[in-house]
């Protein structure tokens, strides 16, 4: 008997990068280098004092508005402290939205290939997808904007994208939003943002224009937080007001909520990161050339390889020799893999291999 809604068999389940540890047990191997799921390499010494000053109050719940964290964010951001809804990760943003605006046979429209999770959530509430091509890996706004019908609800953008790593600056989103209606939710999922160059859109202006206007990030990335799964939107105080009916009570738990306020007020961490990911992907750019590697310049901590050849094959091989990449296959990107920059010793690990496997 199947008890589930039908939507769902439409479904196909996210499957994350493979785990340290799953690759250690299943191969046997003592060390292993993951650069598959764009996480930063350096583990955030800034929030030792703030978890451990929290471990007495672990018996209880977290504050569910996330008071302290929310009061110095909206200071830094310059927005009203009812603008911001805070996610388990950016990717129960992503839900919420869809849960709270989308009834059966909407229409969402998203990018091909992007960011699975808006695909997978926006089917399971019986959306209607409309999915517009990259044009030479970048989105294609002109037709994302033609794709808009009576029955679109949201239009999703990963800016800068997922897994291609490029990004749409403050001039060509402005265009774009000057030819969708109002009425249009624009969902900016800004996860990497903080990797971007300078002419970045200033998404915040638009939300002020505009008003229907979600922008997502995290401090999964450049923070480093990505074992403790926190992400907040800034909207209107009405949009934030409808999705704060539907988050759970407790969903950012205590450690999560003072390991980001620590981040937010120490800059230090982010200071190093930066400059490092930069020269990183410098080392990366000019090893990938004398390889002849066609690669994607990239404003995030990974880069996008259309490797032109049988990336599964390559990704066994990297396996067995303790390197896990972002093989592409499940995006729709036959022959191309995604790597993100990690500590130089595993980069050098990662060349190496490739280059062994191209001598084959």
């Amino acid at each position: 008997m199947n008890i589930f809604k039908k939507s769902l068999d439409k479904v196909k389940p996210y499957v994350p990068g493979k785990p340290i540890e799953e690759v250690k047990r299943a191969l046997g191997l003592g060390e292993v280098y993951k650069l598959a799921s764009n996480e930063v390499p350096f583990p955030p010494s800034y929030i030792r004092k703030a978890i451990n000053d929290e471990i007495k109050n672990i018996n209880r719940y977290p504050e569910a508005s996330c008071f302290y964290l929310r009061k110095e964010l909206a200071r830094q951001l310059g927005v009203s402290d009812n603008q911001i809804v805070f996610g388990n990760g950016s990717d129960e943003l992503i839900s919420l939205a869809l849960r709270s605006i989308i009834e059966d046979g909407d229409e969402v429209i998203i990018a091909q290939p992007t960011f699975l999770i808006y695909e997978i959530q926006a089917i399971a509430c019986n959306a209607e997808i409309k999915r517009v091509p990259l044009k030479n890996f970048c989105y294609d706004l002109n037709a994302m904007a033609e794709a808009v019908t009576k029955k679109t609800k949201i239009i999703f953008i990963a800016n800068p994208d997922n897994p291609t790593g490029t990004y749409l600056n403050h001039k060509q989103v402005g265009v774009f939003l000057s030819k969708i209606p109002k009425n249009i939710l624009l969902f900016f999922d800004e996860a990497y943002f903080e990797f971007a160059p300078g002419d970045f859109p200033q998404t915040k202006k638009f939300l002020k224009n505009r008003g229907n206007i979600i922008f997502s990030r995290t401090f999964s990335k450049i923070y480093g937080l990505a074992g403790l799964r926190l992400g907040y939107a800034i909207t209107s105080v009405e949009i934030a007001e409808g999705l704060d009916k539907i988050r759970e009570p407790f969903n950012i738990n205590r450690f999560a909520q003072v390991a980001a306020l620590a981040g937010i007020k120490d800059k230090s961490f982010i200071k190093k990161v930066l400059p490092y990911i930069k020269k990183e992907k410098e080392y990366f750019y000019r090893e990938m050339d004398k390889l002849g590697l066609v690669y994607v310049k990239s404003a995030t901590n990974f880069i996008f390889v259309n490797f032109k050849q049988d990336t599964l094959k390559l990704n066994d091989y990297l396996l067995k020799n303790g390197v896990i990449i972002r093989e592409l296959t499940g995006w729709g990107l036959k022959n191309c893999f995604r790597v993100t920059v990690g500590l130089r010793k595993e980069n050098k690990k990662f060349i190496g291999c490739l280059k062994n496997y191209l001598k084959q």
